[in-house]
């Protein structure tokens, strides 16, 4: 399954990133802004270091030479590791005195007053008064790097703590930022041809309040035309009934009174469009009242009388042959918030349906189980998965050959809908291998 896109997501990632990005930077700003002052700070250690040392060599040779001559070998004792090394050296270059850790070799440098830099380490050369002894002292770059590259990750540790505290900081701020869009989507989601009301604008922040007042708009010009829609529809089927009532009494009466014929077939034909034509202006009369939203109510009733009613109705009439069959779960009740007379259409509808569609020779059952659900199921052919994903749409039908108008399942679901529950369309019916079902669930 395919995941949603979101704005939050991505909107965390970006700021996290450019947040972690600009903060390696500022370490690698930093990196080079410390090792410029460590060199500084580390030169003048060195350079300060190395002139206190000079003088107290000179002064333990002298005293050395006069009391000790031990004394001398004392100097070469040092500590198992040092981070400054030196050497004392003649006017010629030889090397006179050293430390522990520093080589044999004379150092790599000049013999001159000042710095200078060997492949490894830095060296810093004072020379005394007279010019006869000069003192080198080696700081290597090791011990530079390290203190450095310390610093540097004594920055990086407070990142490991700082990236997903930022990126819950980030999502509750961007939640609260994204929340007046939240609410404007579900206000919006929640508009359909039921629902027309204008969406708040009042408390939304100024940049949304151009989308709620465009949305605003539009709901108003689509509330016009579906009460015109309807008003016109509504209308149009009653003003319809009674001259088609009128018509189809008198071609029923010029029926009986013509002779058997031709004429006389003509006039059952034209009896038998003006009962399909005064079943679609009833139909088209539901189908306004389900569009204006009828379905629901404030009040909860007992419909269980209303659809054993509706069934009794169905089962005195002689065209449906005796095939309607009811049961009723003992003790099941209906009690809904609903319109009776909504529906008393509804499950009129589902039952003409199966009685109309179903075959001729077979029952069609209605059941009233426990738990608000209703099913209405007819013997038949198996209808197909194509066919079956439209019979809930205005004007379409299945592939039967049966009179109808493709509006009785249309105006079910709709109204159902409006109550809170659900229609399901089952074929083939349910612990079968044919029929259909209509399964209509009214949640308490």
């Amino acid at each position: 399954m395919k995941r949603e896109r979101s704005i939050t997501g991505p909107l965390i990632l970006a700021l996290t990133t450019v947040m972690v990005v600009f903060w390696l930077a500022a370490i690698g700003l930093s990196f080079r802004v410390m090792q410029h002052e460590f060199d500084e700070i580390f030169d003048s250690a060195q350079q300060e270091t190395t002139e206190r040392l000079l003088a107290l060599i000179l002064d333990d040779l002298n005293q050395s030479a006069e009391i000790d001559p031990r004394g001398v070998a004392m100097l070469n004792t040092a500590a198992s590791r040092e981070y400054l090394t030196y050497q004392v050296r003649d006017a010629s270059g030889k090397v006179v005195l050293r430390s522990n850790d520093a080589p044999a070799e004379p150092f790599d440098a000049p013999l001159r007053t000042g710095f200078h830099d060997t492949p490894n380490a830095r060296i810093y050369t004072e020379m005394t008064a007279d010019g006869s002894l000069l003192l080198q002292v080696a700081d290597r770059f090791k011990n530079r790097r390290e203190a450095v590259r310390e610093s540097s990750v004594t920055l990086l540790i407070p990142l490991a703590a700082l990236v997903p505290v930022s990126i819950f900081a980030i999502w509750f701020i961007v939640g609260r930022a994204l929340r007046p869009i939240d609410t404007l989507r579900r206000d919006i989601g929640t508009k359909d041809s039921g629902n027309m009301a204008e969406v708040d604008a009042q408390n939304l922040p100024v940049e949304l309040r151009p989308i709620a007042r465009s949305v605003n708009l539009l709901l108003g010009r689509l509330r016009s035309a579906l009460e015109a829609e309807r008003e016109f529809t509504a209308n149009s089927a009653h003003e319809l009934r009674t001259p088609i009532a009128g018509a189809l009494a008198q071609t029923q009466r010029l029926a009986e009174e013509l002779p058997s014929g031709p004429a006389r077939d003509r006039a059952h034909q034209v009896e038998v469009s003006l009962v399909n034509l005064g079943r679609l202006a009833e139909k088209l009369l539901q189908l306004s009242r389900a569009e204006a939203g009828i379905g629901g109510s404030s009040n909860a009733i007992d419909l269980r009388p209303v659809l054993d009613m509706v069934v009794s109705d169905f089962q005195r009439d002689s065209h449906t042959n005796g095939r309607l069959q009811y049961y009723a779960a003992p003790g099941a009740t209906l009690i809904r918030n609903a319109d009776m007379d909504a529906f008393g259409i509804v499950t009129r509808n589902l039952i003409e349906n199966a009685l109309i569609h179903g075959d001729p020779e077979m029952p069609v059952n209605v059941s009233l189980e426990s738990g608000g659900v209703i099913r209405v199921v007819n013997d038949g052919p198996l209808v197909g998965e194509a066919d079956m994903a439209g019979l809930k749409k205005r004007f379409s039908r299945g592939k039967t050959i049966a009179s109808g108008s493709g509006l009785g399942l249309a105006i079910a679901d709709r109204i159902v809908s409006q109550m809170g529950g659900t229609l399901e369309l089952l074929s083939p019916a349910n612990g079968t291998k044919a029929g259909f079902e209509a399964k209509m669930t009214l949640p308490a």
